[in-house]
């Protein structure tokens, strides 16, 4: 019985053939409730009054202190920490030593030498692993999402967002919040409790991250509830929650480049038989038996303005390596807006006597965690599509793509290929025949608000 993520791959035979065949169900939000009126009024509500996300089930957080603190995250991260004060956070990406993406994070600097860094596992297990292994000077904690702890959260985590986020906060707090600039964070006073606030949005709309110990969190929440009733505020449930980045054009779950090359061994040996990267399960129709042909660089995830050469950090070289040889605009991540005959014809199929398309589920379509179907032009592999799903703002299915840079002009019609050609025997995955839906390449963020004046103001 393999103990670590070493073990199972040489009992699967090969990377691939380990995720493809895992039974794990996909990633959810947990603990949350899955519609408190609907997903579509959701969704709407993100764009058009105000929303409560509840993001307090669903990330681990890894709270890291002591003098090698920055020291960690400099070796670890493609970002520069040269300007990196308190009350500052900071979009944290990891790549491996072959310069391929392993996660990224959201750091917040709490205090000096104290940082805390919030995301799904892949980022906060590197992290980890280096605190372990590393010999560095600083003290963790770490508190692992719903479905893995016992008990209820350290933190609660919520998220005001949308055209009256500020009204909410300001009625709920007694007084407007400061102008803080994109990422950065200040502290309010709501029902008598202090609140630790980013300036944040995860669907482009203006908003703030709030946390704070949870035995405040109902406090807060109520505090939040009752302060909205007067500007339409909407609380988001599990299902529509994962769709805001279909509009904010952020990736959430690139497989980590973790699965291969010796330097990473002792990576994968420290990695338990339970980890995410273990049992997640991989699919769509994108098929490869070489893991690698899943591997992204932050530069096709539009990274590449994050990636500094002002300090050393693992997969420096690589990164240098891949600028100087001109590779880094070979692949762009776009938004593909699928054709709507096409997806109702699919998704139709199952009215109809006859073979069925691969079962389309809304608003989040993904039957996997980590999903890449395959983008053609005229039969040719030109990408893979990645997070999909509905929006009722766009009223079209959406997905983030990375493909060929020279079909990335918005306008460009490609194809998706929905459904396996390598069936596997993962139990969300009935018998059906691949389709194909004609797609339109968009940019991503596909909103202008989320590309341009939201990270400014």
């Amino acid at each position: 019985m393999a103990k670590n993520l070493e073990e199972a791959i040489a009992e699967a035979g090969n990377p691939v053939e380990l995720l493809w065949e895992s039974q794990t169900p996909p990633a959810v939000v947990p603990r949350v409730v899955q519609e408190f009126s609907n997903w579509r009024d959701e969704q709407l509500a993100w764009r058009r009054t105000a929303v409560l996300f509840d993001q307090s089930h669903h990330m681990a957080d890894l709270n890291i202190k002591g003098p090698d603190a920055l020291k960690l995250i400099r070796d670890t991260a493609v970002n520069s920490v040269e300007n990196f004060p308190v009350d500052v956070a900071k979009q944290y990406v990891a790549v491996g030593p072959s310069g391929h993406v392993i996660g990224d994070n959201i750091l917040f600097h709490l205090e000096e030498d104290e940082y805390q860094a919030v995301g799904i596992p892949p980022s906060i297990n590197w992290l980890h692993y280096h605190v372990e292994t590393g010999g560095y000077d600083v003290e963790i904690w770490r508190d692992d999402n719903s479905l893995y702890r016992q008990g209820d959260p350290v933190l609660y985590r919520y998220q005001i967002q949308g055209p009256g986020a500020m009204d909410v906060i300001t009625a709920a707090s007694g007084q407007e919040p400061p102008k803080l600039k994109f990422f950065h964070m200040t502290r309010l006073t709501i029902a008598g409790k202090e609140v630790r606030a980013l300036r944040h949005g995860m669907a482009g709309e203006p908003g703030l991250e709030m946390w704070g110990p949870w035995e405040d969190q109902e406090a807060v929440h109520s505090a939040l509830l009752e302060a909205g009733q007067q500007f339409g505020l909407t609380q988001v449930g599990g299902r529509a929650y994962h769709t805001n980045a279909l509009e904010s054009g952020w990736l959430p779950r690139p497989l980590p480049a973790i699965y291969s090359g010796e330097e990473l061994r002792g990576y994968r040996e420290w990695l338990t038989d339970r980890a995410y990267e273990t049992t997640a399960p991989l699919g769509g129709s994108f098929h490869s038996e070489n893991i690698e042909d899943y591997y992204v660089t932050p530069y096709e995830l539009d990274y590449g303005r994050i990636v500094k050469f002002d300090h050393d950090f693992i997969g420096k070289d690589a990164l240098q390596k891949m600028e100087q040889n001109g590779e880094t605009g070979r692949r762009k991540k776009v938004t593909l807006v699928w054709n709507g005959d096409d997806t109702a014809e699919a998704f139709g199929s199952i009215f109809k006597p006859g073979p069925k398309a691969k079962f389309i589920n809304l608003p989040m379509s993904l039957y996997d965690t980590f999903h890449f179907d395959r983008v053609e032009q005229d039969g040719r592999t030109v990408g893979v599509s990645t997070w999909t799903g509905y929006s009722a703002n766009e009223q079209s299915m959406l997905s983030l793509a990375v493909i060929d840079a020279d079909l990335a002009e918005p306008g460009t019609e490609l194809t998706v290929v929905w459904g396996e050609d390598t069936p596997s025997s993962k139990v969300q995955v009935e018998d059906h025949e691949q389709v194909s839906i004609r797609v339109t390449v968009q940019p991503a963020p596909l909103t202008e608000q989320a590309r341009t004046a939201y990270r400014q103001d």
